[in-house]
């Protein structure tokens, strides 16, 4: 066991994933398992209404996966500085607020870190991406403060916040020799952020590293963005997305985009909801498309057709070939096609929205690319083959380092001073 009387706490709350670390007396940062020997696990959380118990990470998609009736939620990162934060959703028999759900996932997180080091740790370090909300600095405000809500309401003495995109660039410091200028690129589930960043070991030791930071910019698109555009653009036309009607009209799309994103998903079922799906009927020439719509809302089938998306996007980048996205509990031997090429196309806005982002922190640097000694990747969506091509074809000749894409955050946010 490691002694919490004296260290800090690193937490990656992530909209898809979340880490946690360690820094004790001995000067090196560790990860803390989560599930098993899992140093990451899904920001997940699933309530099973068959017995009333709670479970989380891949523990929580696992029951949902497997047809266990009851809630899943994920994606909750992305509900701060919404107004949906504080709104309440049934939960059995009780309504809960989408913040005390936020509470009941970072309170399981500082369970398991207690239970790895013996005690409770005294002081955490949460890791906040550039921008919670692009634009709006208000609501951007409003985001942090109701983290740090939901964490001080766990007992904690000492609560302070990182940019995750510095807290990776103090991780991949521990492992240089020499001084760098390097642009850190941290992609999540929910944002992508950049920041230009001077590291090496004679700049360690010092405590106030604001000159060492050259720029910040960050943009609300990550994963669930392009999982989202997926689904709307391979699986939803399935439904009726884009479908011409009797009256040469197209099926009203609103519905179709709350069933590609995630934490939506779920109003979709409310009765309410429900009602207008049925009302779309007159709306469809071809009524198989509506009998599928109706099937997938009536038994619930969104998150697992989202899950299949998200699946289908991940082997398609990292085996670089087509691949099938299955739909069979849609209808029977259903599948949609997912290629290369469409990935390519289908993303090629949001991963130019991204890299532009990217190109704006170099320049607020105030530097050429010939000054950047290496991109730093981590965030699990960094790992998306058609995002390192479009980074490397912006930035010429600049070497892309791959750190660890699921912990990176957790450790450097350890290190925060």
């Amino acid at each position: 066991m490691m002694s919490s009387s004296a260290g800090t706490l690193g937490i990656d709350f992530g909209t898809s994933n979340s880490a946690m670390a360690w820094l004790g007396p001995e000067g090196r940062a560790r990860l803390i398992p989560l599930e098993g020997e899992a140093l990451a696990m899904p920001t997940a959380v699933f309530y099973n209404a068959e017995d009333g118990s709670t479970h989380f990470g891949r523990d929580a998609i696992g029951h949902y996966l497997e047809g266990t009736e009851g809630r899943l939620m994920r994606s909750l990162k992305s509900l701060l500085g919404s107004p949906l934060l504080l709104e309440t959703t049934q939960i059995g028999h009780q309504q809960i607020s989408f913040q005390d759900i936020i509470g009941t996932f970072l309170a399981k997180l500082r369970e398991r870190a207690t239970q790895s080091l013996g005690s409770a740790p005294r002081r955490v370090v949460m890791g906040r991406p550039v921008h919670f909300v692009d634009d709006d600095p208000e609501r951007d405000g409003q985001a942090e403060a109701s983290l740090r809500q939901a964490v001080e309401a766990l007992g904690f003495e000492e609560v302070s916040f990182q940019l995750e995109p510095i807290a990776a660039a103090l991780d991949y410091e521990q492992r240089l020799t020499q001084e760098s200028t390097v642009l850190v690129v941290d992609l999540g589930g929910g944002t992508s952020d950049f920041t230009v960043v001077r590291l090496g070991p004679d700049r360690m030791a010092r405590t106030d590293r604001s000159r060492d930071i050259l720029a910040t910019t960050g943009v609300h698109v990550g994963g669930t963005d392009y999982d989202r555009q997926l689904n709307l653009a391979q699986v939803m036309p399935l439904l009726g997305y884009k479908h011409m009607g009797p009256e040469h009209r197209e099926v009203p799309s609103g519905v179709f985009f709350d069933l590609a994103t995630w934490h939506l998903i779920h109003w979709q079922y409310q009765p309410k909801a429900m009602a207008h799906a049925k009302t779309l009927r007159s709306n469809y020439s071809d009524p198989r498309l509506h009998e599928r719509l109706m099937r997938v809302l009536t038994e619930r089938h969104g998150h697992l057709m989202a899950h299949e998306v998200e699946q289908a996007k991940i082997r398609c980048s990292v085996k670089r070939a087509d691949t099938d996205i299955d739909l069979s509990v849609m209808e029977r031997d259903l599948h949609a096609r997912l290629g290369v090429a469409d990935m390519q196309a289908r993303l090629h806005d949001l991963l130019a929205r991204t890299v532009a982002c990217a190109r704006e922190c170099v320049q607020r640097a105030g530097l050429t690319d010939a000054s950047l000694d290496a991109i730093y990747l981590t965030g699990g969506s960094s790992a998306l083959s058609s995002f390192q091509q479009a980074l490397q074809r912006e930035f010429v000749g600049v070497p892309l380092v791959e750190g660890d894409l699921f912990g990176g955050v957790a450790l450097g946010l350890a290190y925060s001073r």
